[in-house]
This record gives structure tokens, C-alpha cells and sequence, in this order.
């Protein structure tokens, strides 16, 4: 499948934010070798490879990227970034979520099946088969199984997004491995991530979201609108309950690819249902952004949630 140039923009927009904010190292692009030394004052857990399978759908593997601060004292809290890339390009190598290294934080970055491999769900069941792998592996890496966080941006907004809606949901959980370990994560940093695909293409947009070839619908395998359910079920206010752990959403107010009105739903519905969840509009933001100030209130968030509740 061929990418245009819009989506380029959508995958490389993070992480352009990012290196302009200095929190990504310029030697962490796609397409990094297996060995390549990760950033600065990043220890790799596994020689000087950082890929570790965690699951093989289709009988291919898929990888996460596990980094641990040099020095830590007892088991870490772990924050766990999911790539962005209109859920048909992106990799684990682009993890601006590296800084959290420096504030005590264990930090993983996962790869997941993208749309021209599969359909709706492989992905949100490849994140939680990471989230389940990460826990069940929690002793031998020293993090706390407990404090589990998640961070992305638009598309991986999404899926971090629905893992935190939609812990332990049956029908979301696959069976890629770990079985009866839980699936559930603790905070949630979402960036502006589509959650209401019936919804997204009545808002103005750079692109047509009800067409055929939208992202969301090449994700569904179809229009929106012929896949009704398919699109319920990716929507993680689907599965809001009172009991979904504390959500920070983050959405640039000039937003024109992914509309801020998805934010808007998301957060209405958690403030209805009673979860904890602060919304921060990012003014005059567009489709990402980086800066101190916005990086300050997720090294907040997370410290508020997975650091000062053991």
C-alpha cells in the first residue's frame, strides 16, 4: 500500500515535536539496527539488543523495546508507549516517552500489527498481549506490576485510549500468551486520539474519515458506515465503567487531522461515568505538539498516579 504524504505527516508529527522539544535522542529514527546503542543514559535489558518478542500472531514476531534507568532502587513504575502513524506505519524507535528515564520510570515502546497486515482488533489485542508480557515479566525486569501506565499519540492515543477503558474485556483480551494475567494499566496519557469513528467525519478535517481509503477505515477494513459495529467496538467510551483508572487527555485546539471534538467525547463520558480524568486543550496546537510545559503536566500526571499510590 502505497502512504501519502498526509500520512507521513501524521506519523512523523510526535516525533518531530519531540526532537524540538529535546526529549528524542537523533539517533532513536525508524529503521534503527538491532544493537544500535539506545539514547543517552538508557540501559537495554537484553545485551545491547532491545528487542524482545512478546507475542507471534500469524506466526510472526512482534517486539517491544524495554529501557530501565541505570540506577533505581526497588521495583520501578513503568510507562509504556504506543506509537502513532494513522495505524499504518510507525515503530517502536520513535519513543519520546525516553525522558521519563531521568524522573525513575521504567519505559517500554511496542510495535503492534498495522492495517495492511490486519484487521480490527489485531491491534488493541497485540497491546494488551505487551501489557500482559510486561506483567507477567515484571519480577524478572524489577518493575512494579501494580503501577502501569500508558502514553500515545493519535492513533496510539486510541489504543491507550481503549486499554484503559477496556481492561480485561473478554472479547478484546486475544489469546497471544499470559493468559489470566491481567490486562489492566493504571494511568492513562492520551494525545489526541480518535475514540468515535461514526462521529470523526462530521467535524472539519483535513481528511475524509467516512471515505473508503481513510485510515480508519482501511483499519476497519471498510467504510465506517458499512462497519457499524466493528467501529462500537473500537471506540473505547464503548466500555467505560466507574472503575477505569485516571485519564489525562491532551488535544491541540486547531487540530484539523483528528478533530478535537474526539477528545471532547471522551472526556464528557469519563466525567459522566465519575473516572478521574483531566482535559487539557493545547491552544493553537494543531496534530502534535511537544514543548516543556506540555511534557511537565505528563511527568506530573504519571508521578501523581503511579508514583504517590503504591
Amino acid at each position: 500500500m502505497r502512504i501519502g504524504p498526509l500520512v507521513k505527516t501524521l506519523l512523523m508529527g510526535v516525533l518531530a515535536a519531540g526532537l524540538a522539544a529535546g526529549i528524542v535522542d537523533a539517533q532513536v529514527r525508524p529503521g534503527r539496527p538491532q544493537g544500535t546503542p539506545p539514547p543517552g543514559g538508557v540501559k537495554p535489558v537484553r545485551n545491547k539488543a532491545v528487542d524482545i518478542e512478546y507475542a507471534r500472531p500469524d506466526g510472526k514476531p512482534q517486539l517491544l523495546d524495554l529501557y530501565l534507568p541505570e540506577k533505581a532502587e526497588g521495583a520501578l513504575p513503568l510507562v509504556i508507549w504506543i506509537h502513532g502513524g494513522a495505524w499504518m506505519s510507525g515503530s517502536k524507535e520513535q519513543c519520546p516517552a525516553v525522558f521519563l528515564l531521568g524522573k525513575g520510570y521504567a519505559v517500554a515502546s511496542i510495535n503492534y500489527r498495522l492495517s495492511q497486515v490486519a484487521k480490527w482488533p489485531a491491534q488493541i489485542l497485540d497491546c494488551k498481549a505487551a501489557v500482559r508480557w510486561l506483567r507477567a515479566h515484571a519480577k524478572e525486569y524489577k518493575v512494579d506490576p501494580e503501577r502501569f501506565g500508558v502514553w500515545g499519540s493519535s492513533a496510539g492515543g486510541h489504543l491507550v485510549a481503549l486499554l484503559g477503558t477496556s481492561g480485561d474485556v473478554k472479547e478484546l483480551e486475544g489469546d497471544l500468551g499470559n493468559g489470566g494475567v491481567s490486562s489492566r494499566v493504571q494511568a492513562v496519557c492520551d494525545w489526541f486520539g480518535p475514540t468515535d469513528f461514526l462521529e470523526i467525519g462530521k467535524y472539519p478535517s483535513q481528511l475524509d474519515h467516512d471515505g473508503a481509503n481513510s485510515p480508519e477505515s482501511q483499519l476497519l477494513g471498510g467504510p465506517i458506515h458499512d462497519n457499524v459495529e466493528k467501529a462500537k467496538q473500537a471506540n473505547p467510551i464503548t466500555y467505560i465503567t466507574k472503575d477505569d483508572p485516571p485519564f489525562l487527555i491532551m488535544h491541540g485546539d486547531k487540530d484539523m487531522t483528528v478533530p478535537f471534538n474526539q477528545s471532547e467525547l471522551l472526556n464528557e463520558a469519563l466525567k459522566k461515568a465519575g473516572v478521574t480524568v483531566t482535559f487539557h486543550p493545547v491552544p493553537g496546537a494543531g496534530h502534535g505538539f511537544g514543548g516543556p510545559e506540555n511534557l511537565k503536566l505528563v511527568s506530573d500526571f504519571f508521578d501523581g498516579e503511579l508514583k504517590t499510590k503504591k
